[in-house]
């Protein structure tokens, strides 16, 4: 109960974005599951895309997933924040999650990939840049490997695109490595909170 009382001051949401990267594999996704479950005012983006869906995804929670014809007709009618292709498919930000920020007193999380943070960059005022890495290439390709999504060659594919993919960090706002779940979930938090404050602490100083 105390330390519930202790986080409550910095816990609500406010119009902040954080956007996330990370090669695939790197345990985003069940990293972005922890914080929004333990950390209050936090709202995902869910983005659409045209791959099929994997076993453990549901439609509206993990992805919109849409036809290629469906998704092009978005493009056109500029109904996406950013949109990539990536290993042959595509994915798409909504411009229609952002109105969350308006509505409600909520932060957003934007899962994104590197090309995807440039362009939306470009539209969002000062948002905040997280990028995840693995432990190292031989921890990545050990993880592909368990969760048994891809052929031999596809994970090859990915592990020379995520090292690519990997040299983009550098102009990220916070890097972090992902080895214990456990410590990169409150590291994450902590910066949630950290930028919590500075966005606090701006908005006082902007009223005196």
């Amino acid at each position: 109960m105390r330390k519930q009382e202790k986080w409550s001051m910095a816990e609500k949401g406010g119009g902040l974005i954080f956007i996330i990267s990370a090669p695939s594999g790197a345990g985003k996704t069940t990293l972005l599951r922890r914080v929004l479950e333990e950390l209050p005012g936090l709202r995902y983006s869910v983005s659409c895309t045209t791959r099929p869906p994997r076993a453990n995804e549901r439609e509206g929670e993990d992805y919109h997933f849409v036809s290629p014809s469906v998704f092009q007709k978005m493009v056109e009618k500029d109904a996406f924040l950013e949109w990539a292709e990536v290993l042959g498919n595509r994915y798409g930000t909504p411009q229609e999650n952002m109105e969350a920020l308006k509505s409600e007193k909520v932060d957003l999380i934007l899962d994104i990939d590197t090309q995807g943070t440039k362009k939306a960059i470009e539209k969002v005022d000062h948002p905040v840049l997280i990028y995840i890495l693995p432990p190292s290439l031989e921890a990545l390709q050990e993880r592909l490997v368990k969760r048994g999504l891809d052929s031999s060659e596809m994970i090859q594919f990915r592990l020379a695109n995520a090292k690519k993919d990997m040299e983009e960090a550098r102009w990220y706002h916070y890097v972090m490595v992902n080895e214990k779940l456990e410590e990169t979930v409150e590291t994450l938090k902590a910066i949630v909170i950290a930028e919590r404050c500075k966005k606090k602490k701006t908005s006082i100083l902007e009223k005196k």
